[in-house]
């Protein structure tokens, strides 16, 4: 099959254009984009698409860098495709900021077509990555952290920039494409850094990949094809996993994220590790963060047990927790100058409230409560609101606190009911009580209720209090 045709079969199967799109191409000079380039300057009154191209001088290779660009350009002009194109000082940027080349260059080119994107009606970034590149990029995957997200490759289409990126050529290889020019008396530019090993990517495309042709010559087009499918039955899964952590996951405020262990620990592996890379992707917008399989270990880590306490400090300042049998994200500073629960007031006029620990408390007359107001983890707690006045109280522990239990003449330590329900030595000064007007300790949320509340409905019980 030409490369024409699998470009044309693979476009309609991913869906990747649409009549009247706007095309903005991604142009080195390469052999992989000049063709992508030509294959779109050919077939645009096919596809009923708009071309327009974009190219980016990284001025690392003087002259050869600035001839790159003129080359382009004479193309575009011989063709009548409008180019954008800027010379970015990546040495000087390097020299400042003291990075990775390979990163600081994508950076500052995505960067430019994202302003190309904003400035034009562009719908739609295209780029030239190819089957070769796909297999390459499993390779590399594999031996650096083999992650879920990691191991499928690249993908087709992506968002980018609330618009999207796509990479038409996939199913093609390095050989087709080079053959593909030739038949079209398309030159293009040689850029001397590809023959170089240092980087990873070139070490991988001059060492591995020749080995495994050798022993298959279609190994290229088997990845394509692994990757389809895991690509596929991850879709399936964070679909799945999506709609778990929207009845599992509890966003408080800002990036605080708190969740029931035992809800997590519920729902199979598969799903576990999605609903942390769910939430990894709503902290970090850096991929390599949200892949990183250490990461995904530490916090599945942390959920094993419900019991005690315990943390992980996680990039960029985050921290995770579990205590009181939940998992909590949130800043660091948040965690460390985390008020006392006083003046916490919990009425039938205040809806819900939610703790710095994630729990939420909701108190309302037995008549008002309702389904809509409920959800798998809510806890009901009934009372008479005459015997306990409203309204309640959340504060930290004090010296001397004691509660009155069911069954009990004398109310109980509080120092003595955390050695019995084996609460962490560290939790207890910060535990929630729940507190009466008169300074009462009515329950211990999330241990033990007073002698007040009853989980069905007594005779003369017309409140209810909601622990969720």
């Amino acid at each position: 099959m030409s490369l024409e045709l699998k470009v044309k079969k693979f476009i309609e199967e991913e869906q990747l254009l649409q009549q009247d799109d706007h095309l903005l191409i991604a142009v080195s000079g390469g052999v992989d984009s000049m063709a992508l380039l030509h294959y779109f300057v050919k077939t645009k009154e096919q596809w009923g698409i708009t071309v327009e191209a974009v190219h980016v001088d990284h001025m690392l290779r003087g002259e050869a860098s600035a001839e790159d660009r003129a080359f382009v350009q004479k193309y575009c002009d011989e063709y009548g495709v409008y180019l954008y194109a800027k010379a970015i000082p990546i040495p000087e940027i390097m020299a400042l900021e003291n990075g990775n080349t390979q990163l600081i260059c994508r950076r500052e080119r995505y960067q430019y077509f994202k302003e190309i994107m904003e400035q034009t009606d562009a719908r739609k970034l295209v780029t030239a990555h190819h089957a070769d590149d796909q297999l390459e990029s499993v390779l590399m995957a594999l031996t650096k952290n083999a992650t879920i997200n990691g191991m499928q490759g690249i993908r087709s289409q992506r968002i980018f920039e609330g618009k999207t990126l796509i990479r038409p050529f996939l199913t093609v290889t390095k050989s087709e494409i080079r053959e593909y020019l030739l038949k079209q008396g398309i030159d293009y530019r040689e850029d001397a850094s590809n023959a170089k090993d240092t980087y990873v990517r070139n070490r991988f495309r001059h060492h591995v990949v020749p080995l495994l042709e050798a022993e298959n010559p279609r190994v290229t087009e088997q990845v394509t094809h692994f990757t389809k499918q895991l690509q596929e039955d991850d879709a399936y899964l964070m679909t799945l996993a999506k709609d778990v952590f929207s009845r599992t996951v509890k966003r408080i405020d800002g990036n605080t994220y708190s969740m029931e262990i035992k809800a997590l620990q519920l729902v199979p592996l598969a799903l576990q590790r999605r609903l942390i890379l769910i939430l990894l992707n709503y902290l970090y917008k850096d991929s390599n963060t949200i892949q990183s399989y250490a990461l995904l270990t530490s916090i599945s880590k942390l959920c094993d047990t419900t019991a005690g306490y315990a943390e992980v400090h996680l990039p960029e300042d985050f921290i995770a927790v579990r205590r009181y049998g939940k998992l909590m994200i949130q800043k660091k500073e948040l965690f460390e100058g985390q008020a006392s629960f006083e003046n916490k007031i919990i009425s039938t006029a205040n809806g819900w409230t939610t703790l710095t620990n994630g729990e939420r408390l909701c108190v309302v007359e037995l008549p008002d409560l309702s389904s809509e107001m409920l959800t798998d983890t809510a806890q009901l707690f009934y009372f008479n609101a005459s015997k306990l006045q409203l309204p309640l109280y959340v504060r930290a522990r004090k010296e001397g606190d004691r509660m009155l239990l069911k069954g009990m003449d004398q109310p109980k330590r509080l120092s003595r009911l955390f050695i019995d329900e084996k609460i962490p030595l560290n939790e207890r000064n910060s535990w929630p009580l729940l507190i009466s007007q008169s300074d009462e300790v009515v329950a211990v949320i999330g241990v033990r209720m007073g002698m007040f509340f009853s989980t069905s409905p007594q005779p003369n019980d017309d409140t209810v209090l909601i622990v969720d």
